[in-house]
């Protein structure tokens, strides 16, 4: 009788044992579960243009060349009027809002209400693009810390009353940009226009033969 209470002892010890790591695994499975769920969906990861050099950084980190690209397309969106800029810069205004800090959208607003007042943008078509030879390079991007640049677009603008060209300017434009965590459904970029970083600095001189040289290419 002993032994056979002993086989029923041992028994009940590597049933409850059994049990015990079944309830473990159960537990450690909830965890995985919940850091699975927890975890992000995606990251955002920005590469170079150039891969072929291969590239090794932080995935938060963002190269200069992707903040550069980002500052002058959306820059070059917000001067894209190709009707009316009475209408189109407004409603340019609003459609790039979520690549805006809630201060430059604010300012850009007001900037549109001043030139509207003053009939600066009635029937009046611009383009803006850059300057022949004055792309992204080492300059053209300072960094202050992993979440602000400031960006020096070298661009050209050309209006029209109408379909007369009636301005060019060759300028300068510092933009402060900005990592910018919001809605990743409407602004997948993660960064911001924080409007000027400094005045607008016309540029005269080297620039002109440059552009007029390039014209004579085309």
């Amino acid at each position: 009788m002993s032994r056979f209470r002993h086989a029923i002892k041992n028994r009940d010890q590597h049933i409850f044992t059994l049990r015990m790591a079944c309830g473990m695994l159960t537990f450690f499975l909830l965890l995985a579960l919940a850091g699975w769920t927890m975890a992000p969906r995606s990251l955002m990861i920005y590469n170079p243009p150039d891969l072929r050099s291969g590239s090794t950084r932080a995935w938060w980190e963002i190269p200069p060349s992707s903040v550069y690209t980002f500052a002058f397309y959306i820059f070059q969106q917000l001067n894209a009027w190709p009707k009316n800029g009475e209408k189109d810069y407004p409603a340019k205004i609003e459609a790039l809002s979520a690549y805006l800090t809630p201060a430059c959208h604010a300012f850009l607003k007001i900037d549109a209400k001043k030139r509207t007042d003053s009939s600066e943008l009635t029937d009046r078509v611009r383009v803006v693009y850059e300057l022949p030879g004055h792309g992204f390079s080492d300059r053209s991007v300072s960094v202050h810390s992993r979440n602000s640049w400031t960006v020096r677009l070298d661009l050209v603008a050309d209006e029209y009353f109408l379909t007369e060209p009636v301005k060019r300017a060759l300028t300068r434009y510092p933009l402060k940009i900005v990592r910018w965590g919001g809605d990743a459904e409407r602004n997948p970029f993660g960064l911001a226009v924080d409007c000027y970083d400094g005045v607008p600095q016309r540029l005269e001189g080297i620039a002109s033969i440059q552009l007029a040289e390039q014209k004579g290419k085309d």
